[in-house]
């Protein structure tokens, strides 16, 4: 009995510890997203200068996630995972004590970016070893839950600590849990590594220029375009770098992949096993991330943006609002495994993506003018559910598919295509909802009595490049400084909040369309729960 009890104990706190970390490490990218301008003048920089460290986070994390896969290969999964704690707590000091912009891309895009390249495919190989098959569905689902419910709850973190204390507590809170986790990660079981592996650096070097180029570009095609450029942005060869970058990137990508054959044929380590990706199993649970991260990436952004610019909401508030997504998630990702151990995961993971179906259409269908924000409630349960039913399962398929030696090497593909999916996700979302908003605004305000002709005409060549995701607040501001008389000024915010709400119905439309698609391609998903099948 007291055997059982302290072997409950020790998995509950490593499940604590790997839920922690997945927790922190998808924080950052959420958390600071409403405290922009306050870093920005407090640094005594730009919103583009802050907006570029996000962009190098990710950048960095994603180009770096297959090399710290194998990382944790050759160290250890524990030891890559205690290191990349180290490496990720100094970054967040770096960033919390940063006096400038340099001193914060170094400490937070940089350090932090390398540390989570480290820990997040460790925090995969991790749940495999400590975790025997039947205990893995629940495990995964809380530890990917904790991910998730960190991107709802990181508007509400960053809006509370900038609006009554400072942005810095944010980071320094970080070092804090680091120091918790790494003291409770020496409860954490590893299996030892059968040989001594080697790093590829070939591969390495070409998987990082692959990785980095692709995400690069999806990064970039909100404000470059994704194929024909915008005013004002760069242009190769008559095309958006964007689509340049992609292929390039993808050229690079396929390059790496050859020189592993080449490599394995030779009997030599290689970075990833390119004969993973044949595997049906592997492949089905890499596409849904794909597309589960997709989704989950636009939501957060169309709905933010809803609550906070078109209906004016305080960070604080915009946060509150997002809680029942984490709520709903959270008693999913533990519950279907808990009341349904044997229940089919490719069951689990359809009924998931049509949950996302729901939300977004019941969200698509209640947005109009003059609505709340209480609109949002029942659509974020429903996407909650959707996302807490993946999360319940696809960690535990992927890494099952293969055998537990390999979960480092599933760990980083895994992380890879997550990132893609998210960046994808946002990218994707941005870029409708900018030129759907566009499309209106100057539909309506040319076909609108109380707008001169030569003022429409101005709005269209100086707005030629996207009309901004303005509130009426700052649109009336602007309309004033610019001397705009009050008749044709009512008119302008009228319209601007009719297309606010297409370019929101257009970018919802759009995640719908790949939720409907997402559930086409869950065939290599299995039927049975790993473990069980004959």
């Amino acid at each position: 009995m007291t055997a059982t009890v302290r072997a409950g104990t020790a998995s509950r706190l490593v499940l604590l510890t790997l839920a922690s970390a997945q927790f922190l490490m998808t924080l950052d990218s959420s958390v600071m997203n409403v405290s922009i301008a306050t870093v920005a003048a407090d640094l005594n920089t730009t919103v583009t200068g802050i907006q570029t460290a996000i962009t190098l986070y990710t950048l960095v994390m994603a180009s770096l996630m297959i090399t710290g896969a194998k990382a944790g290969e050759i160290l250890g999964r524990r030891r890559a995972f205690e290191v990349g704690c180290v490496v990720y707590a100094l970054g967040s000091f770096t960033t919390a004590i940063a006096p400038n912009l340099p001193v914060l891309l170094l400490g937070w895009s940089f350090l932090e970016g390398i540390g989570a390249a480290l820990i997040m495919p460790a925090i995969v190989a991790l749940v495999a070893s400590n975790f025997d098959q039947s205990q893995r569905p629940r495990a995964y689902g809380l530890v990917a839950a904790a991910g998730a419910i960190a991107v709802a709850a990181g508007p509400l973190i960053g809006g509370l600590l900038t609006t009554y204390a400072s942005w810095r507590w944010v980071f320094a809170g970080e070092v804090v849990i680091v120091v918790a986790i790494l003291l409770l990660a020496r409860r954490l079981t590893d299996a030892r590594p059968e040989r001594t592996a080697h790093l590829d650096l070939v591969g390495t070097g070409l998987s990082t220029l692959g990785l980095a180029l692709v995400v690069l570009g999806i990064l970039r095609a909100g404000a470059w375009g994704f194929v024909n450029p915008k005013p004002g942005a760069p242009s190769w060869l008559g095309l958006s770098p964007v689509l340049w970058l992609v292929l390039a990137g993808g050229c690079v990508l396929l390059a790496f992949l050859a020189w592993e054959r080449h490599r394995q044929r030779g009997h030599a380590d290689v970075l990833v096993d390119p004969a993973l990706l044949r595997i049906r199993h592997l492949r089905g649970g890499l596409v849904s991330f794909f597309f589960q991260y997709l989704l989950q990436a636009g939501l957060f952004f169309a709905i933010p943006l809803f609550l906070s610019v078109a209906l004016g909401l305080s960070a604080v508030a915009t946060g509150v609002r997002l809680l029942p997504l984490s709520i709903a998630l959270l008693a999913t990702a533990v519950g279907v495994p808990k009341l349904f151990p044997n229940v089919s995961p490719r069951r689990v993971v359809r009924l998931g993506f049509l949950a996302l179906f729901a939300g977004v259409v019941a969200l698509l269908a209640s947005l109009d003018a003059g609505v709340g924000p209480e609109v949002v409630t029942w659509p974020l349960i429903l996407a909650g559910i959707g996302v807490g039913a993946l999360a319940s399962q696809l960690g535990s398929v992927t890494v099952s598919s293969v055998g537990d030696e390999k979960s480092t090497e599933v760990g980083g593909l895994q992380n890879t295509v997550t990132n893609l999916g998210a960046s994808i996700g946002t990218a994707l979302a941005g870029a409708v909802l900018i030129a759907a908003l566009s499309s209106s605004f100057f539909g309506g305000i040319a076909a609108n009595p109380a707008v001169p002709e030569n003022l429409s005409s101005r709005a269209q060549v100086e707005l030629a490049g996207g009309v901004p995701f303005l509130s009426d607040r700052d649109l009336s501001a602007a309309l004033d400084k610019a001397g705009v008389t009050e008749p044709t000024k009512s008119a302008i915010v009228e319209e601007n909040e009719a297309a606010r709400l297409a370019g929101l119905r257009s970018a919802l439309a759009v995640l719908a369309g790949a939720a409907l698609v997402a559930l086409l391609v869950t065939r290599g998903i299995p039927r049975r729960q790993p473990g069980t099948e004959p």
